[in-house]
Order: structure tokens, then sequence, then C-alpha cells
């Protein structure tokens, strides 16, 4: 059979799952949270009973890891590896399988389920994207690909929404375009800043691996009792700080900033060093809480939506955090400017615009190419279109989160 005769199968085979899920009340996340509307690593397990139904659930198992391999090898990019997703939610023996044979960014340098964000990225070529930002709606889009596409083609990673108050301003980063609630599974984060905007704080809606939750003396209560979902991981921890220099005397130049990213230590940039890789999203609750409220569900949303929450910060045991720098720009005379070489990336000249690269001292070791590489370039290519290339040690969420805070108006810094 050939491969479009396979990857037909699943689709069908897809479809009647999801049928079939539908007949004994599987919820709606089920069929539509991922990067291609499936999230085997987010969603519940269905029953056991749903799962094994069908042709290709008994499959051997020699024959089926090879065709699992020779999907995912052909399908290299988006939209066509959408098909390497459907595989994953065909049934749960295909799902460990597809867990096992897919790699994570920074071995394959591929974006293939959600959690994918969430991992660093690839060490050599850097993974390019583009940010479109919606200015009457105050919202961010983040796709995957070099320069928006002139169809609906382009692949959605990430969505943030600028949310302004008193004394500060927030970004909540969302998996999709049209739920940005902190009591939603497709709550992945936020970036909040201090009241002059010089100042953010990234948090990640999980704790790193291998990290130690340091809980502060700040505590807030994060839902009402009506907006409270069970599923919800209870902390935002804190995962790294964000500083922008201030310009008081309006100097030329610019601007300076420097990012502590707490959960990444120093040591990963180092020769054998490596970054926390997250591999799949924590389930808060019980899976018994999955179909339909109950009375125990009720007694657990008012004992939660009672407690008072804290947002702690997450740390990795004795190591020293990385912190990234801008790369010094020079001033072109000719074009009385001052230039930064992003390789055709960037096109337009913004204030905006800048490089990452790491500030480390001659004591950590770290090889002169290192400390040259950019680790993140965001800058302007048009009306609302920003490109935005990251490279490991860093994960797209939080390279989208440290350009986010570009767009906050900072009178001070400028």
């Amino acid at each position: 059979m050939s491969f479009k005769g396979i990857v037909r199968e699943l689709r069908e085979m897809k479809d009647g799952i999801g049928s079939m899920s539908r007949r004994v009340g599987e919820r709606k996340h089920w069929r539509s949270r991922t990067l291609s509307h499936i999230a085997p690593d987010m969603a519940p397990t269905p029953p056991t009973d749903v799962i094994q139904q069908g042709q290709w659930a008994n499959l051997p198992t020699e024959l089926l890891l090879d065709i699992i391999q020779r999907v995912e090898e052909s399908e290299t990019s988006w939209p066509a590896r959408a098909v390497v997703v459907f595989c994953g939610s065909v049934c749960k023996s295909w799902r460990g399988i597809m867990r096992d044979i897919v790699k994570t960014p920074e071995q394959c340098g591929r974006l293939t389920f959600p959690i994918s964000l969430k991992q660093p990225g690839p060490r050599q070529s850097p993974i390019q994207c583009f940010i479109r930002r919606g200015r009457e709606t105050s919202t961010y889009y983040l796709y995957y690909g070099l320069v928006p596409s002139e169809g609906e083609k382009d692949k959605l990673l990430l969505a943030a929404k600028r949310i302004r108050r008193a004394t500060s301003t927030e970004f909540v980063i969302s998996l999709v375009s049209d739920d940005f609630s902190r009591a939603s599974t497709t709550y992945v984060g936020k970036l909040r800043s201090n009241f002059l905007g010089t100042k953010f704080t990234v948090h990640d809606s999980q704790p790193p691996c291998d990290a130690v939750p340091q809980p502060n003396n700040r505590s807030s209560r994060r839902f009402h009792s009506k907006q409270v979902s069970p599923r919800v991981p209870a902390c935002n921890y804190n995962i790294g700080t964000i500083s922008y220099e201030l310009n008081i005397l309006r100097t030329r130049g610019p601007r300076r900033m420097h990012c502590a990213m707490h959960s990444i230590p120093v040591s990963s940039i180092q020769d054998g060093g490596t970054a926390p890789t997250p591999t799949s999203f924590p389930q808060a609750y019980d899976e018994q809480f999955a179909l339909s409220p109950s009375s125990k569900e009720k007694d657990l949303i008012r004992e939660f939506s009672s407690t008072t929450l804290s947002e702690p910060n997450v740390s990795a045991p004795g190591a020293e955090p990385l912190v990234l720098k801008n790369k010094s720009p020079r001033w072109h005379e000719q074009l009385q400017c001052w230039c930064l070489n992003f390789r055709g990336r960037v096109t337009v000249a913004s204030v905006k615009n800048f490089q990452l690269v790491a500030a480390v001292d001659p004591s950590h070791n770290v090889s002169a190419e290192e400390q040259e590489r950019v680790i993140l370039q965001f800058g302007k290519i048009g009306k609302d279109i920003f490109t935005l290339d990251y490279r490991y040690p860093l994960s797209c969420f939080q390279a989208f989160a440290i350009c986010l805070s570009s767009f906050d108006t900072k009178p001070a810094c400028e």
C-alpha cells in the first residue's frame, strides 16, 4: 500500500474513533487540542473499549513500527506533518510508539506535539517563525515558517493577549487563538511587567524538569470559584526575568536588555551540558474528573477555590542561571543608524529589533564561538509582522515571551 493510501486509512480511522468517542461522551478537547487540533500528550486517555477497536490497533509490532517510522521521516514540515499527529491519535499503542519515534526539537529540529513548544530548540540551525500583531485586539500570534503565506495555511504555534492593569501589563499566552483564560487547558504561561515597563517576569504553567519550586512571599487568589477548572495547575512558576536598562539621558542607541533564565543553568551551553527538557504536560487531577461533574468534583472545586495560591520561583538546585544580553550593534555612518547582521531576516529598522547572546564570565569555560552565537533574534519585516528565530537552549515558549516584552511601551528606555 502506498503512503497516500496509508494516510487515507489513518484519516478514516481517526474519524471512526472520533464518532465512537462521541457516543461514549468523550470531551471535545480529546479531538481538538494540539498543534493540528489533536493533542495526544495533553488529552485524557479514552476508555479501553474505544481505543482497542479497529484493524489498526491489532497490527504486528514490527510492521506498525516500520509504518510509523516511514510516515515520520517523510512528513518533515507543516501542514503535512499533521499526519504524524494523526498517527498518534489512532489508538493507545500507536500513541506509545509515536512518542518513542518522534524526537525533540533539539535532536531533529522539528515541532510536532504541543510539548515541543516547551522543549529547547536545535543546537545548530535555528527554528524560524514570525509574529503577526493585531493592534485592535491587542493580540499577538506566533506562526511557524519563514514569512506569512498568502492563504490560511500558516501554522499557529502560540497566541498572546495583552491585558493592561493599573500597575502592570500582562501578556497571557495560550495554545489557541480564541481562549486566553487561565482556567483553560490551553493556558501555557504569561508575561508580567512592572509599573515602568522596564522589568518583566516570565511565568510558566508547569515547573521545568529537575527544578525545585521555591515559594515566595507573594500570594494571590488566582481564580474566582466559578472559574476554577479541576484540571488547571495551581501555580505559575517564575522561570525568567527580563530587564531593560534606563535611558534617562536619551543617548542614541537601541534598547539594552538582560534576560536571566532561572530555569536554564549556564552549564547548558558548556561542552556536554544539557537544558531541562519536559516530556509531557502534567495532569493536574485524576482522570476520574474528565467526563461529567460529580458531588466529589464540586467539593474539590470549592476546596480549590478557597485556597490562597502562590506563584513560586523555579530554579535548578545549585545551578547558576543562564543570562542573555543583546548583541551590541555598530553605527553605520552612511545609513546613519545602528546595524546588526540579521542575515536577511529583518528588513525594517525598528527600536524593537534585537539579537541575544549568552553573557558569561571567562570562568565558565564557554568557547568564544558559543559566546558569539545568536540564541534569539527578533525584528520587523513589515507592518505588524515580525520575525522570531530561536535555538538551543531556549524553547519556543520562552523565546515568544521574551519577544513579547519588546511590544510593551518603554518611555524610560528610549
